[in-house]
């Protein structure tokens, strides 16, 4: 077999850890041209320059949720990004859509930082101002969201805010409202602008489709009530965070509403300690690579939250990996 290596004069030489022999491993990211791919492209570079001049890196399609998780836990990669952090939480509950199956055995090297909300956001011409008013009025409203189906996280996120305000999908549909599904938020995003759409429960709302939704139309964003937040972090973990006055066009006041936020990178106990500290190293360590290519994007708007602060990016409800651990400490980021 033909050894495809870099001759050595080649390969640069780099600061940090390395790995004498030649390692294999498997990533999964997201759909393939988006943000969690894009780390997943870094850090294979970063640990292939580390490791043995064999060294291969694949990277999977995935779909960002509990897809990823599933695909950890079975051994089918070496390691995955799910967003959001607080959501993995119901792996360790065993809870929401990991009730069947093991997940005892994850650990996390840590997380890309991304400042993100799920929000439901309604044409203010609709005169619905609360979850309250929804279940007064019981308007036929259009809502543009993901599929609950068990792997997209912001359907299945929806779905359960909405039990939880008391309002069930039966019901909701049974005043001739409608959730207008798209795996992608590229296509709930045009949904709105298109005007097919009077409303979106979504995230990324740093993306610039918010913008032209907002400058589009004057849209009122609905807090979450505190009884519904309470709920849903006793049930599955999830935390509540504020959109802040002032985000969007024409939105006057601080709400609460649940967390949506950083990118996870999931693995599991069994992966090589050596591997597991290199990974978080070059998580950190190598920041500025991904850092500039977001550069170019204001900071509140960025889909990764830039300049990355490794003291927080351990913080995770699934354990450290060992091999993470030990860099985290060694670099004295540990809280």
């Amino acid at each position: 077999m033909t050894n495809l290596s870099l001759p050595p004069l080649l390969v640069p030489k780099l600061k940090g850890p390395t790995i004498e022999r030649s390692i294999r491993l498997q990533f999964k990211g997201d759909w393939g041209q988006m943000n969690l791919h894009r780390v997943c492209c870094w850090l294979s570079m970063e640990v292939g320059d580390r490791t043995g001049p064999d060294t291969q890196i694949g990277i999977w399609n995935g779909r960002g949720g509990a897809d990823e998780i599933y695909a950890v836990a079975k051994g089918e990669v070496d390691m995955a990004i799910t967003t959001p952090v607080s959501f993995a939480e119901m792996a360790l509950r065993n809870v929401g859509p990991y009730t069947e199956g093991d997940y005892s055995h994850l650990r996390t090297i840590g997380y890309v930082p991304q400042d993100d909300r799920l929000v439901l956001a309604l044409k203010k011409e609709l005169g619905i101002n609360s979850f309250a008013d929804l279940r007064e009025k019981k308007p036929a409203l259009k809502i543009a969201t993901s599929p609950d189906d068990g792997i997209n996280m912001i359907g299945f996120g929806v779905q359960r805010i909405m039990e939880a305000a008391g309002i069930p999908r039966e019901e909701f549909e049974s005043w001739g409202g409608e959730f207008i599904e798209a795996e992608r938020p590229h296509e709930s995003w045009d949904a709105m602008l298109s005007g097919e759409a009077d409303g979106m429960f979504h995230e990324a709302i740093m993306a610039g489709p918010w913008q032209e939704i907002t400058n589009k139309y004057d849209m009122v964003f609905l807090p979450i009530e505190d009884e519904v937040l309470t709920s849903l972090e006793e049930q599955f973990g999830w935390k509540r965070a504020v959109i802040e006055k002032g985000y969007f066009r024409n939105h006057d006041k601080d709400i609460e509403v649940i967390d949506f936020a950083h990118f996870l990178l999931v693995v599991r106990e069994d992966m090589p300690e050596d591997v597991a500290h290199l990974l978080a190293w070059s998580l950190c360590e190598t920041k500025y690579v991904i850092e500039d290519q977001y550069s170019h994007i204001p900071q509140e708007r960025s889909p990764i939250s830039y300049p990355l602060k490794p003291e927080e990016m351990h913080r995770s409800p699934i354990p450290l990996h060992a091999g993470a651990h030990r860099y985290f400490s060694e670099a004295g980021l540990l809280d």
